[in-house]
């Protein structure tokens, strides 16, 4: 007996590398937050991906998750209405992975465009290693292992959603059949019922003749919200509007999200690599240093000199955290030297200790409570586990490597 998931599923996880700060709050977490609300939300702290580059040392690792559990916690992320995990309490994500790593071609992993970068960008490190070139096959099965609709990533993320969906189909394609399919699939369709079989049809039709993408998601809502078919028959369906096989593994679907551009102090992207960050706990004393110290436009060497907003990286903070009546004030005073650096970066630094300290202080509920954050992670692998147990029944069941 098959299990299909919910039509808006959402996965999505994290690397554990310590501390967050404000670039991972605005270019992930924030977002997430929304999302919670909207959709169901599984998210996970990915610490097996922390492996394929830092293997050599994991002596870290315990206190880097805690800590990005805890910056979750305190950003807003409801343990009540999102299911927050630790990656390797769901030894399901490895067997699926193994399981794909039979049939996924070396090509797709070998062309993943972050593959080379990577080892370019560290290349102090050994990374001739099966982990690393396998980790984007990791990815997937964090993904395919829920079945997830849906996962928010900026467009730099894309290409290793689309290879997720190139596993799905290809696994599909492979185990996704059965004798007498599209007999047993018509079959099905009699029982969507009059209107709605009618309804499937036709949506089908647009979608296999037109490629009407619009069409085939309709038609998948039809599917998954009729509670008079059974869930194989609802597999079946699934996978006869795309082609003929049964749908084991949907295709998950990019959810482009809008982040925030998140300015390092020295006008780079906020990155601990490029130690320029302003952390989401950080001291207010030490925000306010760092801050008063940070880059701005290179053309006002004196306080008399004319700048422009949009070369310096302040103005990027003023457009996360300031009204549009103070952002006039700021581009004005900018342009004309009517105000100094510090008078402009005033109202910044006043919202940013502000959001800092509120962090800091629903940070610290958790942060004497570490059994509670124990107990959260512990009922959130449960359930994880148990959508992870289904999925596998099923894959399994399609390779022929359970029990009957």
């Amino acid at each position: 007996m098959s299990a299909t998931a919910p039509a808006r599923r959402v996965l999505s996880g994290m690397r554990p590398t310590g501390r967050l700060h404000l670039g991972n709050y605005y270019g992930a977490l924030k977002n997430w937050v929304s999302l919670q609300y909207e959709y169901e939300c599984f998210f996970f702290v990915a610490d097996w991906h922390m492996l394929t580059t830092g293997y050599e040392d994991t002596s870290k690792l315990p206190a880097q998750i805690h800590d990005v559990l805890i910056d979750w916690l305190a950003a807003g992320l409801n343990p009540g209405v999102a299911t927050l995990f630790i990656q390797s309490h769901v030894p399901e994500h490895a067997e699926l992975h193994l399981l794909l790593s039979m049939i996924t071609p070396l090509g797709w992993l070998e062309r993943v465009p972050s593959y080379k970068d990577q080892q370019e960008q560290l290349k102090e490190k050994d990374l001739a290693t099966y982990g690393f070139l396998g980790y984007p096959l990791l990815q997937s099965a964090d993904i395919l292992i829920y079945r997830a609709n849906f996962v928010p990533v900026g467009e730099d993320q894309v290409a290793h959603v689309e290879m997720t969906r190139e596993c799905a189909r290809r696994f599909n394609h492979l185990y996704g059949r059965e004798p007498d399919f599209e007999e047993k699939a018509e079959r099905a369709v009699k029982s969507l019922g009059g209107r709605n079989s009618t309804t499937y049809k036709q949506l089908r039709r647009k979608f296999q003749e037109s490629g009407d993408t619009e069409a085939l998601e309709r038609a998948r809502v039809l599917v998954t919200s009729n509670s008079r078919i059974t869930v194989a028959d609802r597999d079946r369906l699934l996978g006869f509007l795309e082609g003929g096989a049964v749908t084991i593994l949907p295709e998950p679907h990019v959810l482009l999200t809008a982040a925030a551009k998140v300015p390092g102090l020295d006008g780079r992207k906020m990155s601990k690599s490029y130690g320029n960050t302003i952390g989401m706990r950080e001291e207010p004393d030490q925000v306010v240093k760092k801050l008063r110290a940070m880059q701005t436009d290179p053309a006002r060497v004196r306080r008399t000199d004319p700048g422009d907003p949009e070369k310096c990286p302040v103005w990027d903070l003023h457009k996360i955290y300031s009204d549009d009546a103070t952002r006039a004030w700021a581009s004005e005073g900018c342009r004309t030297a009517g105000i100094g650096c510090l008078e402009c970066k005033q109202p910044v630094i006043d919202k940013v200790v502000e959001e800092v300290t509120g962090l800091r202080k629903r940070a610290q509920e958790f942060e004497e409570n570490p059994e509670l954050v124990r107990s959260i992670v512990a009922e959130g692998a449960d359930k994880a586990r148990d959508a992870a147990r289904q999925t596998l029944d099923e894959v399994r069941r399609a390779m022929h490597l359970r029990a009957e």
